[in-house]
């Protein structure tokens, strides 16, 4: 079982039944997915632009990335629908929890400058989005072999109803939250 995930059940469960006060532990809100999204905007010139992308999701996430294309054809940007222009991945179970950790506690603290995550990225309904600048802020990647630094978001989805519920699920499980 993935560290973070026995923290949640040890820790993090009983302390949000007390703070919400929960009659069952089926209404404690959990983590669904964690959604790692990379838009490729210079895959329209360059189709090879998105191969670098993909390699690196892989690398980050332990996991195959699914190609993203262009919905419908915008001229101002020279797209055309159909065209690969992003690459992201879907984590689920105990690989989510294991991302989670490396994030929270590897990654993040690498940020140049980082003071924490801010509290206002939530989106009404208990899901939380966050924008990282960098893909070299993950130890998994080897900073010979990356030919560009591309930026990535990392999307949060939980159980919870609202932001307040999230955000004490998030601070619980070890989100550097800024204060």
């Amino acid at each position: 079982m993935a560290r973070l995930k026995r923290h949640y059940l040890e820790n993090v469960v009983p302390a949000l039944r007390e703070r919400f006060g929960y009659r069952s532990t089926m209404q404690v809100p959990k983590i669904e997915k964690v959604v790692v999204n990379m838009g490729v905007g210079e895959a329209t010139q360059d189709p090879k632009a998105l191969d670098g992308a993909v390699t690196d999701l892989r690398t980050i996430s332990g996991q195959k990335p699914v190609v993203n294309r262009a919905k419908r054809s915008i001229s101002a940007f020279k797209l055309r629908k159909g065209v690969p222009i992003g690459t992201s991945v879907t984590l689920r179970g105990d690989r989510m929890y294991d991302f989670l950790d490396r994030l929270f506690n590897v990654a993040l603290p690498r940020v140049r400058d980082f003071r924490g995550v801010p509290t206002r990225s939530f989106d009404g309904r208990g899901n939380f989005s966050l924008g990282i600048k960098e893909q070299l802020i993950f130890p998994e990647i080897d900073y010979d072999k990356v030919e560009k630094i591309r930026g990535m978001n990392v999307t949060i989805v939980t159980s919870a109803r609202t932001d307040e519920e999230a955000r004490g699920l998030l601070e619980l499980m070890g989100m550097p939250f800024r204060e």
